[in-house]
């Protein structure tokens, strides 16, 4: 599945924009193929889009079964149950995937690059707890403003990119406007002091999530597959969620039901396509970029369901139109230092 994803995004860039670092007078022999940075950066806002679809349904079986942990649960769980089948159904990640314990040990990589699953059940567990009452938008854009402000420190510290990014203005005023975007899209249903409870958890969420994609992408150059880093990661945030749920369970703090409708077990799915494409473009955006430009799509993709489907989500203002397009603008003007960066198709696969 991610091979196609990837053989696609590189047949369509391709078509628009492939350029050459250094032409070569021997027929451009050693030419290396490349890609410009702002066509990563669309194929990040349109990845962006899948997170809002995932808050809205995981928000939907959060209320249904009442609880955020219950909810996480079954998300984690439909995404585990699709990757185990696409692992089990090649060799070579059967056998990727059995490496995992002696990589570990032999200790090549920071160990909590394997624990990166753990920022997921975070973020899976505001959802289920807080979006269906905060409204889709609402939640995202309080999970942007953790990631861009984790993204930025990433960066600039050189975690999970191959050199540190160092602070300038326009990669800080696009952070700003991010989280200026993040106020105008709250403050509609800014009621004190419920949804300012509730906000806080999607933006410790987003304090993690930022650096998951480093993570993932860590793994995934560890073991040699970044299908074996996803379902790595599923592992770990149900082994997480699922623990927490027991206990809850045995001292009787909760009762737990599957929920009927099919769709409610799409959260998985649309998660386990996110982490996919956004480890994929992490190596070539940097961790603030790629927030950056992920939160253009979230947002978009919030209104769209807010708008849409008022039921679940909720009522669209005209700031929060108005905060989708100043999240945009951030993205651009956090893009322009790197606009005229290359990064080679190759490292796209690896």
């Amino acid at each position: 599945m991610l091979r196609l994803l990837t053989a696609l995004l590189r047949s369509l860039l391709k078509g628009v924009h492939i350029m050459s670092d250094q032409p070569s007078a021997n027929n451009m022999k050693n030419t290396e193929k490349t890609i410009v940075v702002p066509l990563l950066v669309i194929a990040t806002i349109l990845a962006g889009m899948l997170s809002p679809m995932q808050s809205a349904v995981n928000g939907q079986v959060g209320k249904l079964l009442k609880d955020g942990n219950a909810s996480a649960v079954v998300s984690f769980g439909s995404g585990l149950v699709v990757m185990a089948i696409i692992i089990l159904a090649r060799h070579s990640t059967r056998k990727q995937f059995a490496s995992i314990p002696g990589k570990i040990a032999a200790k090549k990589i920071p160990w909590w690059n394997w624990i990166a699953g753990i920022c997921g059940a975070m973020v899976v567990f505001s959802e289920g707890a807080s979006a269906s009452v905060l409204g889709v938008a609402t939640f995202q854009t309080t999970l942007i403003s953790g990631m861009v402000i984790s993204g930025l420190l990433c960066d600039r510290l050189g975690i999970g990119v191959p050199e540190k990014q160092y602070f300038n203005f326009p990669r800080i005023l696009g952070a700003l406007l991010a989280i200026v975007a993040t106020v105008l899209v709250v403050s509609p249903n800014w009621e004190a002091p419920k949804v300012i409870a509730l906000a806080i958890l999607p933006f410790l969420a987003g304090l993690l999530a930022g650096w998951q994609p480093a993570g993932n992408s860590a793994v995934a150059q560890e073991t040699g597959s970044m299908l074996v880093s996803i379902t790595w990661n599923f592992i770990i945030g149900f082994c997480v969620l699922g623990g927490v749920l027991l206990v809850r369970i045995l001292m009787g703090d909760v009762s737990f039901s599957l929920p009927t409708a099919w769709w409610m077990y799409l959260g998985g799915p649309l998660g386990l396509l996110s982490i996919a494409l956004m480890a994929l473009l992490v190596r070539g955006l940097g961790l603030l970029l790629l927030g950056l430009a992920s939160t253009a799509g979230q947002l978009i993709g919030s209104v769209l369901i807010d708008w849409l489907i008022p039921q679940l989500g909720a009522q669209v203002y005209l700031v929060t139109v108005i905060g989708a397009l100043v999240a945009l603008i951030g993205a651009g003007i956090a893009m322009m230092p790197a606009a005229k960066k290359h990064v080679a198709v190759d490292k796209l696969e690896n």
